[in-house]
């Protein structure tokens, strides 16, 4: 027991290093640049960045070639991609047909959209919803399940590589430092408020949804060793889904029925994961955990 949890603990101490990391390199930035404000902003997308370029030594210390990362040929890849974005609009379009039957996403009449500016707006949230479901699905269901699974049973490592998913979506924080309290002391306040929105469980059923999206991704990548194009088309068809329906629509949280979405983006909530977990009951990982040596 204690070696599954050294194994479980070890995505985290590697994320502590990398955010620690991103933060005395923002503090240095920011103070170079004499512009206070940039600090949170910077930490956040150094923390990102440095995340998903972890991929490539980590992956070296490990062993794991592209393959095994869920990496297949291009042109399967795309045709991946197309499935789960597919299978993103099967999933995903019940539930805003739900929420707009009972009252809990109202289209917002305010907005008077013409064609080339509703086609702007699609436009630019699938690139984003692209580039967000790349860079998650390699880090989550390509690094850290993969690596996960060499000492974990499949179902555990799925459920391992869902919590830190679920997790990392809370980990940032939206304070400011005042530039007459710039300094090291307060770039590391920062951290440990972002680490504390993690462990503080503000929005619980946002969470729980979120491990239900890891839950089912996890799933849907295991049924295929060479499975993480699927995954990313299915998540950026969700993350586009949602945007677009930030885009026209307003959230009701006045509705009887708004228990069932949470403050995190209107969207997710307890029906996303009732439904998401029903889906991962017809889900099966299809190939095997393996036991290696390869993480010491």
């Amino acid at each position: 027991m204690r070696r599954l949890l050294g194994i479980a603990l070890m995505p985290f101490f590697g994320l502590l290093l990398i955010t620690i990391s991103a933060c005395l390199m923002s503090y240095g930035i920011a103070l170079a640049l004499d512009e206070p404000s940039l600090l949170r902003k910077t930490m956040i997308r150094l923390s990102q960045a440095m995340l998903l370029l972890s991929i490539f030594p980590v992956s070296r210390w490990l062993n794991l070639k592209g393959a095994d990362l869920g990496y297949a040929p291009l042109s399967h890849m795309l045709k991946q991609f197309a499935h789960g974005f597919l299978l993103s609009l099967l999933t995903l379009l019940p539930i805003f047909l739900v929420l707009q039957l009972l009252g809990v996403h109202v289209v917002d009449p305010t907005k008077d959209w013409v064609l080339i500016g509703l086609l702007k707006k699609i436009v630019e949230a699938f690139v984003l919803a692209m580039l967000i479901a790349i860079v998650e699905e390699s880090v989550f269901r390509g690094l850290l399940l993969s690596s996960l699974k060499n000492d974990l049973s499949v179902f555990a490592a799925i459920f391992v590589s869902a919590i830190y998913y679920a997790a990392l979506h809370f980990l940032t924080t939206k304070s400011t430092v005042p530039a007459s309290e710039f300094n090291l002391a307060s770039a590391f306040l920062l951290l440990g408020e972002a680490y504390t929105n993690v462990f503080s469980m503000k929005e619980p059923t946002a969470f729980l949804a979120l491990l239900a999206v890891g839950l089912f991704l996890g799933h849907l990548r295991t049924r295929n060793p060479r499975n993480l194009g699927l995954c990313m088309g299915c998540h950026a068809g969700w993350v586009w889904q949602i945007k677009m329906s930030k885009t026209l629509c307003y959230v009701d949280f006045n509705s009887p029925y708004a228990f069932l979405v949470s403050h995190y983006d209107g969207v997710i909530g307890l029906l996303v994961m009732g439904w998401l977990l029903l889906g991962v009951l017809f889900l099966r990982p299809s190939f095997k955990s393996h036991s290696a040596t390869v993480m010491r």
